[in-house]
């Protein structure tokens, strides 16, 4: 398993601190697209990203630290899916999170399309039964099928709902869905915060807290940036209008933080680079950044 130098991983990091045997954080990228349904170019987001994070700052000073050198962070080298897809493909993406699992390593999954993440969760869930899932998107991905496909990134839900406690997954950011994703929402106990739903106060002024009383202590995230409004993050397959911004986002990252619970892994998806259009890239990659922080905030 090979690791990207150092003018290639993530936040463009010396080798001192993004080596394979002492980084503590591993970056897994997924550059997998085969079922976009309108916008194309997920397959590149995994590489825009990390080209990208040589532009975001070290330190933090929400958290007076700079965590890439106190815990160093390993950026693996692309997965090559060898054209193949659907399961093949996803197992791969397992197989790796598997091994790094082996290695102690804390995982960030990059993709790619949303289809991507049931392998994650998958391997995550192994780990961690007792966790509990924190999907944003503006789409619920609740179809059983989608364009003849059950492996759709319109799809990636309803596959980790066959296996995972439904009433273990909070959604939230959602806008847009078929009447078929909202009937399973309701009679399989998801949690959704529609847009619709948090814009009129239907979860009260603090809204970033109701969302995290509904989890539990360990908390895997799943985040596909058309969650954020197009006017921020454009470059996505599937954008839709009255989505969030940057900073009411991190806001429920730091009611988890306030609440003390755990965040476990994540992955981002679905970012479709635009060519001369670089505030998507960044603002994605800072986002990972300032994640991994939350999630390192008491260690």
């Amino acid at each position: 398993m090979k690791v990207l130098p150092e003018e290639l991983n993530f936040l463009a990091i010396e080798e001192e601190f993004s080596n394979l045997n002492n980084s503590q954080i591993a970056i897994v990228s997924a550059p997998y697209e085969h079922s976009v349904s309108y916008g194309a170019g997920t397959r590149n987001g995994p590489d825009e990203i990390i080209k990208a994070s040589a532009f975001v700052e070290f330190y933090d000073d929400e958290f007076n630290r700079e965590l890439c050198f106190e815990k160093g962070i390993t950026t693996l080298e692309p997965i090559d899916f060898m054209g193949q897809s659907d399961q093949y493909a996803l197992n791969k993406i397992e197989e790796q999170i598997e091994y790094l699992f082996k290695l102690n390593k804390f995982i960030v999954t990059l993709g790619g399309e949303h289809t991507i993440s049931i392998a994650p969760i998958t391997a995550h869930f192994k780990r961690y039964p007792d966790m509990t899932i924190l999907h944003f998107d503006a789409h619920s991905d609740l179809r059983d099928t989608y364009a003849d496909s059950k492996y759709s990134h319109a799809s990636f839900m309803a596959r980790v709902a066959e296996f995972f406690p439904n009433d273990r997954i909070t959604q939230v950011g959602i806008r847009a869905q078929c009447i078929e994703e909202a009937e399973f929402i309701k009679a399989n106990g998801i949690k959704t915060f529609y847009s619709s739903s948090i814009r009129r106060g239907l979860h009260g002024e603090n809204w970033q807290k109701s969302v995290v009383d509904t989890l539990g202590d360990k908390i895997y995230i799943t985040f596909d940036i058309d969650y954020f409004d197009p006017a921020i993050v454009p470059s996505t397959g599937t954008p839709e209008p009255d989505g969030f911004l940057y900073s009411e986002t991190l806001d429920i990252f730091r009611e988890i933080n306030k609440a003390g619970k755990q965040i476990i892994g994540l992955d981002v998806v679905e970012l479709a680079p635009m060519p001369g259009l670089h505030h998507p890239n960044l603002t994605t990659a800072r986002l990972i950044y300032k994640i991994l922080n939350f999630s390192f905030f008491n260690k």
